[in-house]
């Protein structure tokens, strides 16, 4: 005979109990947090003040070896007030969950960073406002880009890796001014370096809009003396095809189209919809036959393409504050 049975609302609860907010915020609970927090706690606590929202399945691609231990932990960091976490609406399935930097995360930056953490930048109301954000499935997709890289570069025997990645917050910060990608990256792979702007479009945006972008991409090429690829990923290939028309179209019109080098491709174009680095981007001309490449054979499409900038040109490096500089993207 069963006595005292499990009550059914919390069998079926997935939000697990944590201490009041009060708690949370106190100096003893901080100076708790200094002994349990490990280097790969800290890290990704970076990589989500960088860039704003990760899935627990991309937590998974650039900081864990398996499923069952990352959210163990994941859950122990949403206890402690370190992560916030959220799982949006779906008619079908359930989303997996979706975290962002919590409280007593932000505060354990700054203090490593020796500011106080006003000067962080930081607002808890508008991290877990992201939940109702109508960029959410944006930012998170185009998130999925750069994880997808990780992921591929954390395999055995991997030949490439990623030595940066910016959100479009740093990038907005250094060339806001004339255009802000919505990302940018650099994949090192057999002692090649290949840098780009992404631009993640989700079928929403006027394709006349993004075309336009072209022109501001080659002033930026103008005042940094760099030419960069810009990558274009577009949902489908009937999406793709009409976007590179019209780009092709905007292209035509630039003083120096050289100085924007362009490839696009689709989430149709590679088994896996978000892989970069398979060979699926293909280069934006008039002629159209250039075939499909991998990412780190971008140069080939370009045989004139020179990305080292003048002297005065450099790529600008991470931001003052220590607390919002670029984080290395491997994890201790």
């Amino acid at each position: 005979m069963v006595s005292n049975p499990t009550q059914q609302r919390q069998l079926r609860a997935h939000r697990p109990e944590r201490p009041v907010a009060r708690v949370l915020n106190s100096a003893e609970h901080h100076a708790w947090l200094a002994r349990h927090l490990t280097d790969r706690d800290r890290w990704l606590c970076r990589m989500l003040f960088e860039h704003h929202v990760l899935t627990s399945t991309q937590i998974i691609d650039i900081a864990f070896t398996g499923r069952r231990g990352a959210n163990l932990r994941l859950r122990n960091l949403y206890q402690w007030g370190v992560l916030h976490r959220f799982q949006p609406h779906r008619d079908r399935g359930s989303h997996p969950m979706y975290y962002v930097l919590d409280t007593a995360g932000a505060v354990a930056l700054a203090r490593e960073d020796g500011i106080d953490p006003k000067e962080l930048g930081y607002s808890r109301e508008r991290e877990i406002g992201r939940a109702f954000s109508l960029q959410l499935a944006h930012t998170v997709g185009c998130n999925g880009l750069f994880t997808t890289l990780i992921r591929r570069a954390r395999q055995p025997g991997a030949a490439g890796v990623l030595a940066a990645w910016w959100s479009a917050a740093r990038c907005g910060r250094h060339w806001g001014d004339i255009v802000t990608p919505d990302g940018y990256g650099r994949w090192s792979e057999t002692g090649r370096d290949v840098e780009w702007f992404i631009e993640f479009d989700f079928g929403t945006e006027q394709l006349s809009r993004l075309a336009g972008k072209l022109a501001r991409y080659e002033r930026l090429a103008e005042v940094t003396g760099i030419t960069t690829p810009v990558l274009v990923w577009l949902p489908s290939a009937r999406r793709e095809v009409n976007a590179r028309r019209v780009m092709t179209e905007a292209l035509r019109g630039l003083d120096r189209p050289a100085r924007v080098p362009v490839a696009t491709s689709s989430g149709e174009a590679a088994a896996d919809p978000l892989d970069m680095a398979a060979p699926r981007w293909r280069r934006l001309d008039e002629s159209g036959t250039a075939g499909r490449v991998a990412l780190a054979d971008l140069p080939t499409l370009w045989p004139n393409l020179r990305a080292s900038a003048p002297s005065g040109g450099q790529r600008p490096t991470a931001a003052a504050k220590p607390a919002t500089a670029r984080p290395e993207v491997a994890p201790p």
